[in-house]
């Protein structure tokens, strides 16, 4: 044998064959003798027989394994495939008879046991057990999980219903709240399913698809589990304090000392619309009044102490404080990362926040500064005007078909409205999933279930208006969680690692389109269907392209507030203090008071919304820039038939296995940045007001692209609390169910 031989022998003795055709010829049957009788590269008669039976008569687990993966199998004792195979014998044409057979057997002795434990190692189960059994077991495990997260995700999501609609059923309650979402939290936090879903990562075990479930597993887990005692004492301990203060805030006796008329009993958005609508000034500041006085009632209910808590828990993991845990959780960036962009728009819009100020005074005098006068001189008779054409019996019919008309739908989900206020009732409009959706193992698909509400007084001004624009948004994140396609309902839960702003900017674009002269111009109708005149919108544009700053400075004041009450040493957290950093906030960055001050935002109470507010700021980013996208590519959004589908593949289907801003620049092409929404904010009048009214001429025309039945694949339920008022599935269509609802509200505006 020459070098080049002797050397290919030592490289198979170590098992570093090289392949065959670098090696002399008789060599070469050497090396292949070896690995084939190592199991590395048997040949196909070897590797049937290792398919059949063993001697015991049951098929060995890695030969199982082997004959339905298509993998090398493993001889095994018993196993009629164990005895050499034919390329061993073959080898005595390069070496004498019997040292070629003994060196050959040698080799294939060592090389089997190195390949077993190095096949067992790869492809066995992470408990354990053989490779035969490994992909069955990995499918166990992601079925257990899938399943299991289900069961508990829909128990929270059924108490979270019932408590925040105040349900008269005994089933609900705070303490089953905090229950539920104690068992729905351990569930996530459970370390071993995090080091199991590693392991398994770790095997080649896994498919394609299993691996990307896989994934979502160990991001989900990873943000829930915590690796310090204390910390999960502490949550547990927020948790309590949390669902008391709550508890506390729904049954607050909330409303204004209007003059003349002695104490009158309003939820917050009550107070806010009065305070829009309401000609009677000191009727407006008793409304306002009645808005400031939730901070006080919250700090001294547990609000405090549930900042200091919130914040001792993200330390104790290792946080600079509650608002970096929260916001890295969500969007896998840190605080420092978002204030960074936020500023951008802070600092970049000052001047135009001025220059907005000094035309209100300029315009409307000094008192339009004032917290209660400004919405009310802004927009107060415009939306007077405009109520007609809004009522609120027909936001039903309206939203749904111009959804249908975007060729928007709901893959067979169920969804349960609850749209009228009423006392006890949360105050503030939301949309939650007691059922995600997923596509099962075996193909079938799961819908989802959506539960979103809002607080509509009928007989109150510029109701309608609000109803259909809160429809338009809750409606968005529900046709944006129906259309998430993925292995698991881990894929379409809010909750972390889904990032805030991915599930506000589907909503937040879809809702935008209320305020576009091409929407009003088809759906803003009055009872006997006549369009909204153009005029009147004229005088809407006036009076609100100019101080739309003050809606960016308002948004980006909530996520410096929360900033600003996180960063406060603790021995700072007092009720005194958080009142007094609101009122600075406001001032600093909003302008001045608001009429929703920044302690009666009701996200800065809820686990789940607190640190939140940023995502709707870096939403309307993404909104502005989704527009100036679609305008560009198909030049209108409304009624187009093309943007449900667009969004559904881009943005929806995906769920929590992209990241919100690749998914952003995969759609537009561009980095997610605020220029669209400062160039917008930027137009000059009356540029805005000839493209709008362009629009509205050619959308009057046109008018709504669907006029009879419709179908948006889903089945709705509308509820007030306990009552049913109608259920597509019973009346037979959407429509019918639509119009059932249109009565009850007119019996409600005419009792």
């Amino acid at each position: 044998m020459g070098s080049r031989g002797w050397a290919a022998l030592r490289r198979a003795r170590r098992g570093g064959c090289a392949s065959a055709k670098s090696l002399p010829r008789p060599d070469a049957r050497l090396c292949a003798a070896s690995v084939a009788a190592a199991g590395l590269a048997r040949p196909l008669a070897f590797q049937a027989r290792a398919a059949q039976p063993a001697a015991g008569g049951q098929r060995t687990r890695s030969h199982a394994w082997a004959a339905s993966s298509g993998a090398p199998a493993v001889a095994t004792h018993g196993s009629r495939g164990s005895r050499p195979s034919a390329g061993c014998r073959a080898a005595p044409v390069a070496l004498g008879a019997a040292a070629s057979v003994a060196l050959c057997r040698r080799l294939a002795a060592t090389r089997a046991r190195q390949s077993a434990r190095s096949l067992v190692a790869v492809a066995a189960s992470p408990d354990g057990s053989s490779a035969a059994g490994a992909p069955a077991e990995l499918q166990a495990f992601i079925d257990r999980i899938n399943e299991g997260y289900e069961r508990v995700h829909r128990s929270f999501e059924e108490q979270f219903w019932g408590t925040k609609m105040a349900l008269s059923s005994e089933e609900f309650s705070f303490e089953a709240l905090a229950s539920t979402k104690g068992a729905m939290e351990k569930f996530l936090s459970e370390k071993d399913k995090l080091q199991e879903t590693r392991r398994w990562l770790q095997s080649d075990v896994p498919d394609e698809e299993q691996r990307k479930t896989l994934r979502m597993f160990e991001r989900t887990f990873g943000c829930y589990i915590m690796e310090s005692e204390d910390a999960k004492t502490l949550r547990e301990e927020a948790i309590k304090i949390e669902g008391s203060l709550e508890s506390k805030r729904n049954q607050m006796r909330l409303g204004a000392e209007v003059p003349g008329k002695g104490f009158v009993e309003l939820s917050s958005v009550g107070l806010r619309m009065r305070m829009r609508t309401d000609p009677d000034e000191a009727a407006r500041k008793a409304c306002f009044e009645g808005m400031q006085a939730i901070g006080p009632f919250v700090c001294e209910n547990g609000f405090v102490e549930l900042v200091k808590m919130r914040n001792q828990m993200a330390k104790a993991l290792g946080y600079a404080d509650f608002y970096d845990y929260k916001v890295t959780q969500a969007e896998g960036f840190g605080k420092d990362r978002l204030f960074e962009i936020l500023d951008t728009l802070e600092q970049g819009t000052r001047e135009q926040l001025e220059r907005a100020k000094s035309h209100l005074v300029e315009e409307k005098g000094e008192e339009a500064l004032k917290p209660w006068n400004t919405g009310y001189m802004l927009a107060g008779d415009v939306t007077k005007k405009l109520d007609p054409y809004f009522p609120f019996e027909k936001a039903l019919d309206r939203w749904a078909r111009s959804y249908a008309a975007m060729g928007i739908e709901y893959r067979g989900a169920t969804m349960t409205l609850d749209l009228l206020d009423r006392k006890g009732k949360y105050s503030n409009g939301f949309c939650h999933w007691p059922q995600p959706p997923w596509q099962k193992p075996d193909g079938s698909w799961q819908p989802a279930a959506a539960n979103f509400t809002s607080l509509a007084d009928p007989k109150q001004v510029g109701s309608g208006h609000t109803a259909l624009t809160t429809l338009m948004h809750e409606a968005g994140h529900a046709a944006h969680m129906a259309n998430v396609v993925q292995p698991s309902p881990l894929f379409a839960q809010e909750r972390a690692p889904m990032s805030v702003a991915y599930a506000e900017n589907q909503s937040m674009f879809l809702d935008s389109l209320v305020g576009d002269a091409a929407w009003r111009g088809r759906y803003a109708r009055d009872r006997e269907g006549r369009a909204v005149p153009w005029e009147l919108l004229e005088e809407d544009l006036r009076s609100r392209h100019p101080y739309a700053v003050f809606t960016l400075r308002r948004m980006i004041s909530v996520p410096y507030f929360e900033k600003a009450l996180y960063e406060l040493p603790e021995e700072e957290v007092t009720a005194e203090r958080i009142l007094q950093l609101a009122d600075e906030i406001e001032h600093r960055v909003g302008g001045g008071p608001s009429a929703l001050p920044l302690t009666a935002v009701p996200h800065i109470l809820s686990d789940e919304a607190s640190c939140y507010y940023h995502g709707y700021v870096l939403a309307e980013m993404a909104v502005h820039q989704t527009r100036a996208f679609f305008l560009e590519r198909d030049g209108h959004i409304v009624d187009n038939p093309s943007v449900g589908p667009t969004l559904a593949e881009a943005f929806w289907r995906p769920g929590n296995s992209a990241v919100f801003l690749d998914l952003v620049k995969s759609l537009t092409d561009k980095p997610l940045t605020g220029d669209a929404w400062v160039k917008e904010l930027e137009k000059p009048m009356e540029e805005v007001l000839r493209d709008e009214q362009k629009e509205y001429e050619a959308a009057v025309a046109a008018g709504a692209a669907v006029q009879e039945e419709l179908d948006l694949g889903m089945r709705v339920r509308i509820i007030d609390g306990d009552t049913i008022i109608a259920d597509s599935k019973s009346e037979g269509s959407f429509v019918a169910a639509a119009s059932k609802f249109e009565a009850h509200v007119r019996q409600l505006v005419e009792a």
